[in-house]
């Protein structure tokens, strides 16, 4: 993902990537590859020393977010930042992060891409245009193949990721909150690791991070979200598929067909909804996130220049890791869980 935010940026106007840090030599070689120009470290610490920086791009594991996160928000207040999803992997890490940037001139803007892609972004906009009403029911499918191999292989153990549902499914509960402008109240959860990784061993140890699950989020104004995951559906036609639901009628999101479906109840019936196609942004570098990654660039770039306050920001990076880990909680205790229980 490193490699990812330095093709993004290379393909920005007006930016460039002038040093990058990684402790693991075949990452640097990577990086290097991709921006030969810039100055490689192994080191945060000495990256952090450069006086010459105006933003930093945090997209290590998981669990090395808090550390590193304490020495960029302390010692380089004046630095502008963009952490990649999630923000950490507890919600005590997540508070403390908040109370660490209280005050600091530079912007923190979290990296929650999936509002970015198109099709998604077409969705968010006709929702907000009244198309459907008040939306009532959001559903969202990720059908998709397995965790990907990472260095070290970090990725395979809760307590390097913060478990599955905060790691991978962050982006779409951002995107649920985000759609109904709503506080969650209550998640319940069930959910396994059922076929990947069981194979695998780490110096004795097997992965214990869960393939698949339905989380289900119960908003304060009585809306309600659904998250159907599983990570060995490799064998499908959309590895996403977002719907959400009014009293007025439906729209629907498919990736990576890119196609919005909408329907009004009273003018179109079953199967006759209209179908459009998404049409990139046309100005966007692709990469491996539909564009998403390269638009999330350009408002964040636009964002800094502006002296705005960035569109997604640390509470709404708290809130996405706190919905996981209470549905990681649902899983475990076989229960509702309240959001109170981790936010107080």
């Amino acid at each position: 993902m490193g490699v990812e935010h330095i093709e993004n940026v290379n393909a920005l106007d007006g930016a460039e990537i002038v040093a990058f840090s990684d402790p693991d030599g075949h990452s640097r070689e990577v990086a290097a590859a991709a921006q030969p120009y810039a100055v490689a470290h192994s080191d945060h610490h000495l990256l952090l020393a450069d006086p010459d920086l105006d933003v930093i791009i945090l997209a290590s594991p998981n669990h090395t977010h808090i550390d590193v996160l304490r020495d960029v928000l302390t010692q380089r207040p004046d630095l502008h930042l963009l952490i990649e999803k999630p923000l950490c992997t507890t919600v005590a890490d997540c508070r403390e992060v908040i109370e660490l940037a209280e005050g600091r001139p530079g912007l923190v803007w979290m990296g929650l891409e999936y509002r970015y892609m198109q099709p998604v972004a077409r969705l968010i906009d006709e929702v907000r245009a009244g198309v459907v009403g008040r939306p009532r029911m959001l559903s969202i499918r990720e059908h998709r193949f397995p965790f990907l191999v990472k260095v070290g292989d970090w990725n395979r153990f809760n307590r390097n990721t913060g478990g599955t549902l905060v790691e991978k499914c962050c982006h779409f509960f951002d995107l649920m909150v985000m759609i109904f402008d709503a506080e969650p109240v209550r998640v319940m959860a069930s959910g396994a690791q059922d076929v990947n990784h069981l194979d695998e061993s780490y110096e004795g140890e097997t992965p214990d991070i869960i393939d698949n699950a339905f989380v289900i989020v119960d908003f304060e104004e009585g809306q309600r979200a659904m998250l159907d995951l599983c990570m060995f559906a490799d064998a499908t036609t959309n590895q996403e598929e977002i719907s959400v639901v009014g009293e007025l009628g439906k729209v629907e999101a498919l990736i990576p067909q890119d196609v919005l479906r909408v329907g009004r109840r009273g003018e179109h019936w079953i199967g006759e909804v209209e179908e459009r196609a998404v049409t990139p942004d046309p100005g966007a570098f692709v990469g491996m996130h539909h564009g998403s990654s390269f638009i999330e660039h350009r408002r964040f770039a636009d964002c800094i220049r502006a002296g705005s306050v960035p569109e997604v920001g640390l509470a709404e990076g708290l809130l996405s890791v706190a919905i996981g880990a209470a549905a990681h909680m649902s899983i475990d205790e076989g229960r509702v869980v309240d959001m109170d229980e981790l936010l107080g």
